[in-house]
């Protein structure tokens, strides 16, 4: 879709996804870096869904080549958090009660993490990583409904914003470790390490290659942006958009940045926008996570957002009313 109706203004998402990226292309990556390919079901599923007459069984039938996918799918549709009233038990009926948007977007993001997952990793723990991404991911779609806009492009967007980290950090080792060894609590954060240091950041990287990958502009953006913090939302075009929620998102602690100067500013915001209550969408965010029943592990969100309740922080933020203004 080239475009989307925000605050009811449309977003040229094709636009904005060259300003983006501005010419650049995978190619500033070092020779070093092994990057993944998507697996061919993923990539021919894209394709496809790009064709607004395409039928959902030839969709199914595509998944159904990619035995991985299709359990995935199935795990997906029958879990709690969808409360289907009968079991499914086919990857058609999954897409016939997803429908094909929200059924691509799902498929992206499994064959993604397939992707990344095929690549050892030295410096990331891989189910942490991918715990802290679904955590994040939640978070941006409770942010996206607050905004009026995009939940389920907020969703992926977000729990795609760091995926290519665990193949930089793993093929440029010895860099990456110079940034999580650094003893100075007052460091600058990753982009800005990774920028000094290979003239790019992740987010760059990640928006290129999944522009590549010919994946929703509107995805591109978010993958790009997710640093922006909270000036975005000043933004005529992005403030109210899914790369909004994403950038939120990003400033929950994860394991690059376990300090609480993200949360600090989820904080002090929740004061200028009344819709905003950090608390509640931390109660909503590990509820959702739990009933997802994935099996995995993680730090629930509500405890390390009550231990602030209470902090004063020398941060200051601009204002931003209900509106999202």
């Amino acid at each position: 879709m080239a475009s989307r109706t925000v605050d009811e203004c449309v977003v040229d998402w094709a636009e904005i996804r060259d300003e983006a990226l501005a010419g650049l292309t995978v190619s500033v990556i070092s020779p070093k870096v092994q990057l993944p390919a998507l697996p061919h079901a993923v990539t021919l599923f894209v394709q496809r869904s790009r064709d607004e007459m395409v039928l959902l069984k030839d969709l199914a039938k595509i998944l159904e080549a990619d035995a991985g996918l299709t359990i995935q799918l199935l795990k997906y549709v029958n879990s709690s958090f969808l409360a289907v009233q009968k079991r499914v038990v086919s990857a058609f009926q999954a897409l016939s009660i997803l429908g094909c948007q929200h059924s691509l977007r799902f498929v992206i993001a499994t064959g993604m993490e397939a992707a990344i997952r095929a690549h050892d990793s030295k410096l990331v723990n891989q189910n942490a990583f991918w715990s802290t991404s679904l955590q994040k991911a939640i978070f941006s779609r409770e942010i996206a409904l607050l905004l009026k806009t995009d939940p389920e492009v907020a969703f992926v967007g977000s729990l795609l914003q760091d995926y290519v980290l665990p193949v930089l950090t793993n093929d440029l080792f010895d860099d990456y470790c110079q940034f999580v060894q650094s003893e100075d609590t007052n460091a600058q954060t990753l982009s800005e390490f990774e920028r000094a240091t290979f003239g790019w950041d992740h987010g760059l990287v990640g928006a290129c290659l999944a522009y590549d990958w010919n994946l929703p502009d509107e995805l591109v953006c978010c993958i790009r942006y997710h640093h922006s913090g909270l000036e975005i939302l000043s933004d005529p075009r992005l403030g109210r958009s899914p790369v909004a929620a994403t950038a939120l998102s990003a400033l929950l602690p994860d394991q690059f940045c376990q300090r609480h100067h993200g949360l600090e500013l989820l904080a002090q915001l929740e004061r200028t926008w009344p819709a905003f209550c950090l608390q509640r969408l931390a109660e909503s965010v590990d509820r959702q996570y739990v009933q997802m029943g994935l099996g995995i592990h993680n730090d629930p969100l509500l405890p390390r957002c009550k231990s602030l309740a209470n902090e004063h922080s020398a941060c200051s933020v601009g204002t931003f009313d209900a509106a999202g203004r």
